[in-house]
């Protein structure tokens, strides 16, 4: 064993030991599956169910977010298909459902959102900064934009906005990387995939025939579009100097990782490096994964990067970075240190203690007990089915990872301590977190591959206070994306951040939440605008939320 691998082992397991100590479960909110009874009803296609093909493997995402602007998250779910299908035209890549007072109906048709194909993840943002949420699809290509006309329809216009990108995309996020008031859109794109890779011709624990993949396949490049500001958008992934060697991309966000006011761009792929494209404020991009510690584990190696969560779990004004990976490794958190430097502290801040096992997908940071510190949730579930015949071998539904944080810079694993349905075990894949029914807790939205959607209703959550925040833009993008905002509360500072996407194949609420035990009263708010504005608000009452529109004071 090497020397690095022995501190690894040590420090987890002296993680593990603080965890148990801490008795973390103590007084945190329960989980409830509610997604039957409140009517999220999709069962999932994705592939034929022995996942013969890697594209039959990888899941569908989902997102919280507002299309009809009555102040509460919609849901809509991506769908996959069989090949079989799929030579058919495929299977219904998307289900809208509306929000009506927490029950959800389902708005496909009516919303103009039959289409038919291959879906795999969402981002959604105002694109066009009309007022009304749009919402992008990444597909085994072509992708698709659903553009909102603000009448309960929605128009497919990928073509003519110029990003129905061909190849098999996965993660997607929109960001204002030039902060000219128009989002740009990411795209990662997986695996080249054609259809005629034999089925079950690589090997896994020496026993198990099993798809083969990614590695021995060709990747497919990562694309960069420009937002025109006229509805259209430009292909710059050269031009902008984020043309990476064909990975294996997955997740991806858009986050200010370096505290300059620009919006910098992470990517988790799958087997190799991960990506760090810091912005360098002129239009383009430096690619700085392997400098600044986060392309790699502690040990210099590569992993499978599958989703990624970004925010200040130590609170120390700096996003920190987590990433889900696959079995027989632990997932990573790379705490940010300033200067784009991050430190992999997966093991003494037991942020992994329970991932060996799994195979991560969605994750988050969020604030489950409303304490004011971040907490972790990691959706996980297995791509071999057979893999249940194996002995000692983790099942193909695995329950998911709930990590309390202390407080300290630690975590605390209390998986199965909780009270609910959230650890039931479940082929999970993409995980979008907000707080669906408005009573200042944050719940999760579950997609479970060839099942139904799982709706975690957080109970008890908002025991502690809480504020929230919409912001809209004005000279900035609508929906603010890249704002970020200080709040001064008992005595502490947090931070939070406007985003799109994330997670896996993925996006969350975008109004901002912050739990802050038992004060009631925030003292300060600090916003700095995606254009680089500041505004600064004294004094609001908690358990709220609060629209901010740009340049107003009121």
């Amino acid at each position: 064993m090497t020397p690095h691998a022995s501190r690894f082992l040590l420090l987890m397991m002296l993680g593990a030991i603080v965890a148990a100590a801490q008795a973390p479960f103590e007084g945190f909110p329960g989980f409830k599956d509610v997604a039957g009874e409140a009517g999220l009803t999709l069962m999932n296609v994705g592939g034929e169910g022995a996942n013969d093909y890697i594209i039959e493997a990888n899941g569908n995402g989902a997102a919280f977010f507002d299309y009809d602007n009555d102040g509460d998250m919609d849901v809509l779910v991506t769908n996959g298909s069989t090949l079989k299908h799929y030579k058919d035209g495929g299977d219904p890549v998307v289900a809208l459902y509306e929000n009506v007072g927490g029950s959800f109906h389902d708005r496909t048709a009516e919303a103009g959102l039959r289409k038919n194909g291959w879906a795999f993840g969402v981002c959604v943002a105002d694109y066009d900064n009309d007022g009304h949420e749009d919402f992008y699809v990444t597909a085994y290509g072509p992708n698709l934009l659903f553009h909102n006309k603000g009448d309960g329809a929605f128009e497919e216009r990928a073509a003519a906005a110029g990003v129905a990108d061909p190849h098999w995309g996965a993660g997607c996020a929109f960001g204002d990387y030039d902060r000219d008031g128009y989002v740009d859109l990411y795209v990662a794109n997986y695996v080249a995939f054609d259809g005629n890779t034999r089925a079950r011709d690589c090997v896994y624990m020496g026993t198990l025939k099993v798809f083969c993949g990614p590695k021995g396949l060709a990747g497919e490049a990562d694309v960069l579009y420009h937002n025109n500001g006229d509805g259209t958008f430009t292909d710059v992934t050269l031009k902008a100097g984020v043309k990476e060697p064909n990975y294996y991309g997955f997740g991806v966000v858009f986050s200010d990782l370096d505290n300059d006011g620009w919006p910098d761009i992470y990517v988790a792929n799958d087997s190799v490096p991960n990506l760090l494209f810091k912005n360098r404020r002129d239009g383009t991009f430096e690619e700085v994964g392997l400098i600044s510690g986060t392309s790699i584990n502690l040990f210099g190696q590569p992993q499978a990067g599958m989703g990624v969560a970004v925010g200040d779990y130590d609170g120390n004004g700096l996003f920190d970075v987590y990433v889900t990976n696959f079995a027989e490794d632990t997932n990573t958190l790379y705490q940010n240190l300033g200067k784009m430097i991050f430190s992999d502290v997966t093991a003494e801040s037991g942020a992994a203690s329970a991932s060996r096992p799994h195979v991560g997908w969605g994750t988050g940071f969020a604030d489950f007990d409303n304490d004011g510190w971040l907490d972790l949730f990691v959706a996980n579930g297995h791509v071999y089915p057979d893999s249940d015949r194996l002995k000692g071998i983790s099942r193909y539904q695995q329950p998911k990872e709930l990590y309390r944080n202390l407080g300290n810079g630690r975590f605390g694993e209390i998986s199965g301590r909780v009270a609910g349905d959230l650890f039931t075990p479940r082929p999970a894949r993409g995980a979008a977190f907000g707080d669906y029914d408005n009573d200042g807790d944050i719940d999760v939205l579950v997609v479970n591959s060839n099942s139904r959607p799982s709706l975690y209703q957080n109970d008890g959550g908002n025991r502690k206070a809480w504020i929230g925040f919409r912001l809209i833009g004005a000279s900035s993008n609508r929906d603010a994306i890249g704002a970020r905002v200080e709040i001064e509360a008992g005595g502490r500072t947090q931070i939070g951040e406007v985003r799109s996407g994330g997670s896996y194949l993925s996006h969350n609420d975008m109004r901002l939440h912050f739990g802050v035990g038992s004060t009631q009263r925030v003292d300060r708010i600090r916003i700095r605008w995606p254009n680089g504005q500041t505004e600064t608000r004294e004094g609001m009452n908690t358990r709220q939320y609060v629209t901010i529109r740009e340049g107003r004071t009121r």
